[in-house]
């Protein structure tokens, strides 16, 4: 059995921490906003929006449906949108904001092979 089928009901889910960092993240940067930006409207710092932005930090229920309102977003364009969570993310892409760029569009190309190239060509600009 896996960990996944064997967590429990009461533990939070790392991966939706991240799905709901990197949907902040990319709602915000399609407003052309800054993390900076975005912390003067909440009324935070940016550094907290980093954590949230990369799952470091859970963002409270209370807390995203003010980022939502402040995004023009609903609560639930955070979320998936099947009752499954997205795989986890992988944490080091995450670490960059080329990353977490890459992250949010990637899978809305809509052609197979080019998500297929993508990935070969990311793949060969790696030094071995």
């Amino acid at each position: 059995m896996s960990a996944d089928v064997r967590r429990s009901p009461r533990r939070p889910d790392p991966a939706i921490d991240a799905l709901v960092g990197l949907r902040i993240a990319a709602r915000r940067q399609a407003l052309g906003w800054s993390q900076a930006v975005l912390a003067e409207r909440l009324g935070i710092s940016f550094q907290q929006v980093q954590k949230y932005e990369t799952g470091v930090n859970r963002v409270s229920a209370s807390r995203l449906h003010q980022i939502a309102l402040v995004l023009g977003a609903s609560v639930g364009d955070f979320f998936p949108d099947g009752a499954e969570p997205s795989p986890p993310l992988q944490p080091r892409l995450m670490e960059t904001p080329e990353g977490r760029r890459l992250a949010a569009v990637f899978p809305s190309i809509p052609s197979v092979a080019v998500r297929r190239a993508l990935a070969q060509i990311a793949e060969a600009l790696v030094p071995h």
